[in-house]
């Protein structure tokens, strides 16, 4: 048996833990460096992403209003003669009506690379917010510019605009989004080159710090791992 220590000898209460793999954190800051309320180290709150992610889809989706006004003004037409009282095509076998679908396509295209450009210059941590905001913004903006096209193109009453030119007359065809698979091509390009940019200029996780040496020294521990 050995003897009770004494009340000098005894070690004092609340000791310090000398654990060497443990550390003081900063004052009012958690363990992996992350603020209280903040997510993944950011200085911006879940409630503000959800704010910037909303802007995004408004702002977005308002520009549906130009790709419509570039797409009536560049968007070919197509040819109709008035015959026995109808409209019919010029050309059968014409291929305009491809490229009016096509014409939408590669200026949603164009769209989504733009906007995706903007809104990682304006916010460049990114965040699952923004980028949905972003694709339901550009897929909003695709269905405005379809529908704000077709009202600035041709009358869609074909029967009494063939009325007013007479029979021989020519007149062009309402607009028609005949694929409508084209109102992808902006959220689709949105979404890619905003994954590109994020994955080659976004801002990187910084390394765990590496923790102070135990009294003593690192002898007997083994070399501490990153």
């Amino acid at each position: 048996m050995t003897a009770p220590l004494t009340p000098h000898e005894q070690p004092p209460h609340n000791q310090p833990d000398h654990n060497a793999w443990r550390y003081p954190s900063p004052s009012g800051a958690a363990a992996d460096g992350r603020h209280p309320g903040k997510r993944g180290g950011d200085d911006t709150d879940l409630g503000t992403e959800v704010g910037q992610a909303f802007l995004v889809l408004v702002g977005v989706a308002a520009l549906g209003l130009l790709l419509g006004f570039l797409w009536a003004q560049l968007a070919p037409r197509v040819p109709l003669v008035v015959r026995d009282g109808g409209a019919w095509l010029k050309e059968s076998e014409s291929e305009d009506a491809i490229s009016i679908d096509g014409s939408f396509a590669l200026l949603g295209l164009a769209f989504g690379a733009v906007t995706a450009l903007a809104v990682f210059l304006w916010r460049r941590r990114g965040g699952l917010p923004l980028v949905l905001g972003l694709a339901a913004g550009a897929l909003l903006g695709a269905v405005v510019a379809w529908r704000f096209g077709i009202w600035l193109g041709p009358s869609q009453n074909v029967a009494q605009r063939a009325g007013e030119v007479g029979e021989g007359g020519f007149l062009d065809a309402p607009l028609e989004l005949k694929a409508k698979g084209a109102l992808l091509a902006w959220p689709a390009a949105a979404m890619a080159v905003h994954l590109v940019l994020t994955g080659l200029f976004g801002p990187r996780d910084p390394e765990p710090p590496v923790p102070p040496p135990p009294p003593g020294g690192w002898q007997g521990w083994g070399s501490p791992t990153r």
